[in-house]
């Protein structure tokens, strides 16, 4: 039976079985995966800065000092460990409904995309000689100047004729079809495993920082969604990494878990695309609030969204301002509701009064050589300060 379907002179599209895909990793199926791997990430990346945090590892990249995070919040790590604990219940639950909902991921029509991509690429050669014609130039006198020299360029400018690429039709001697240029299907395989699947991330991405901006800031602008939901978010005056989800269970569904999961929908993200959407979004929430501004963290450079411009929102005179989460910051910019000017003066305020209510006679000592950055408001740090 061939393998190849023929139509007019197109290069023939290969026929295709689909089988399920196979698990990322033997011991765990998909489904699971999906469910736990962003919660892997959460509580991996916390630990790495609750043990830098616990142990003052890296003092002069720290955003608050350890006194801070005794005297300004109003939660214990108890208290914000159970209530994430119980927000990633509600997660896991929720992605197991959207798991449920999506059939299975299969496998074996990716040579057959590939080729309906290089298709559309030879297709829309077709257009280049009167694409050329309104320039004043003879594509098809160019293409025969060059057919010897330049063979594959000629077939481009002649509309996509490429009369030396032939195969054979599923191996059958004497029976020649058309052949797709190698460049043609270079560009068709970085269009459908690149280029789509960038698309489909930068529309996940772009729908959830708009969700969360508006809902955000609604929390904020409204007394009664702010006091029954988002107040409990800004006990922690001082944010550490596995707070992030710190949440009433509503705004926490409404707010991450309804977002992702709808993110992923209107996208249409593939199982797998979507399992590291939910985790890298989760990585990225938990670095914006870690209360650190390492210069080698990664995630703190992608945008000027980090844990730096996130913090500013957290005190209570920046409480108004920097809404954007988790990526971007183009909708602070856009309403203006990005912090403006130096906030250096502020900090420096808070650090010295908790430093002064950590001790019994109000006077604050502080190790010699230990200081802390400055953020300025805008995703970077003005650079460390002693300690007060």
């Amino acid at each position: 039976m061939a393998n190849f379907t023929v139509a007019s002179d197109l290069p023939p599209l290969p026929v295709y079985e689909t089988r399920p895909m196979p698990d990322y990793l033997p011991f765990i199926s998909d489904f699971w995966l999906s469910l736990v791997l962003p919660h892997i990430a959460y509580w991996g990346v916390s630990m790495f800065f609750h043990v830098i945090d616990i142990y003052d590892i890296f003092p002069h990249y720290r955003l608050h000092t350890p006194e801070e995070i005794t005297q300004r919040n109003l939660a214990s790590r108890y208290q914000v460990a159970r209530d994430v604990i119980l927000e990633q219940i509600i997660q896991i639950a929720t992605s197991a409904v959207l798991s449920l909902t999506e059939p299975k991921q299969m496998t074996g029509m990716e040579d057959y995309e590939v080729a309906v991509w290089a298709t559309r690429i030879r297709l829309a050669q077709r257009a280049l000689p009167s694409l050329l014609g309104l320039l004043g130039l003879n594509a098809v006198t160019i293409a025969k100047n060059m057919a010897t020299s330049h063979p594959l360029l000629a077939g481009a400018l002649a509309g996509g004729y490429y009369p030396h690429l032939t195969t054979q039709l599923d191996g059958v001697a004497g029976i020649e079809v058309p052949a797709f240029a190698t460049w043609e299907l270079l560009l068709a395989k970085a269009i459908y495993w690149l280029v789509i699947p960038s698309i489909q991330i930068w529309i996940a991405v772009c729908f959830l920082d708009t969700w969360q901006y508006f809902w955000h800031r609604a929390m904020h602008l409204n007394k009664w969604m702010y006091t029954k939901w988002h107040a409990r978010h800004h006990r922690l005056y001082v944010p550490y990494a596995y707070g992030a989800l710190y949440n009433h269970p509503v705004e926490g569904f409404l707010l991450d878990t309804l977002g992702a999961g709808i993110g992923y929908k209107v996208s249409c993200l593939s199982p797998r695309l979507g399992m590291w959407f939910f985790t890298c979004s989760m990585m990225k929430t938990v670095d914006d609030h870690c209360g650190y501004a390492l210069p080698w963290d990664p995630l703190q450079h992608i945008t000027s969204n980090n844990a730096a411009y996130h913090d500013i929102h957290h005190q209570s005179w920046g409480i108004k301002t920097n809404f954007s989460q988790p990526f971007f910051t183009i909708w602070d910019r856009l309403l203006g509701t990005m912090w403006k000017g130096d906030a250096s003066d502020k900090y420096e305020r808070t650090r010295t009064a908790a430093a002064k209510k950590a001790v019994p006679n109000g006077k604050a000592v502080v190790p010699d050589g230990k200081a802390a950055p400055v953020p300025n408001g805008n995703g970077k740090v003005a650079g460390p300060r002693k300690r007060s």
